[in-house]
């Protein structure tokens, strides 16, 4: 932790620094294993669950704790109602894993479940919360070179007649 921390500016809110600032022994575990173990999703991650039972009643969950070394203060989009979880019972539930900050800017939860409700199938309606997500985001940091979210976001929903889905931005 200490060093991960040396390694951060006052500037960067907390991202981790570029591979190529990292410790000699770091890059060799990344080059010898092909992962950066402060990137890498299966060293952390957050979990979403939305189901639907045979009376046809709708529930959903996310976890949070996703990303390591939080910033005091910090809340994740998965205490956030109607932005890592939402559920209307009439119509579906919905959640995310991944960039918080991203999903906290649509209220995607939500934004999936209205899509629902306007009739567009899970599959649909979690591909236009990350088209959504892929319009709002404007800083530079967070694209790629090609202008791009540069960061993973996935969401996941089920409609009232036990229709479900998943999309991911990556």
């Amino acid at each position: 932790w200490l060093y991960w921390k040396q390694n951060l500016s006052a500037k960067d809110k907390w991202i981790e620094p570029d591979i190529e600032k990292l410790d000699p022994d770091v890059q060799d575990f990344i080059r010898q294993y092909g992962r950066d173990p402060f990137r890498d999703p299966r060293s952390h991650g957050t979990v979403h669950l939305s189901a639907c039972n045979g009376r046809g009643d709708l529930a959903g969950c996310t976890s949070t704790s996703g990303l390591f070394f939080k910033m005091p203060g910090r809340v994740g989009d998965s205490a956030l109602i109607g932005a890592g979880c939402f559920v209307d019972n009439g119509i579906g539930a919905a959640g995310s894993t991944g960039r918080g900050e991203a999903n906290i800017l649509v209220s995607g939860g939500s934004l999936v479940v209205e899509r629902m409700r306007a009739g567009r199938s899970p599959k649909d309606a979690c591909v236009d919360v990350l088209k959504r997500i892929a319009e709002t985001t404007k800083e530079k940091r967070l694209l790629d070179d090609r202008g791009r979210p540069g960061f993973a976001i996935s969401f996941y929903a089920v409609n009232k007649a036990g229709a479900y889905a998943g999309a991911t931005m990556w």
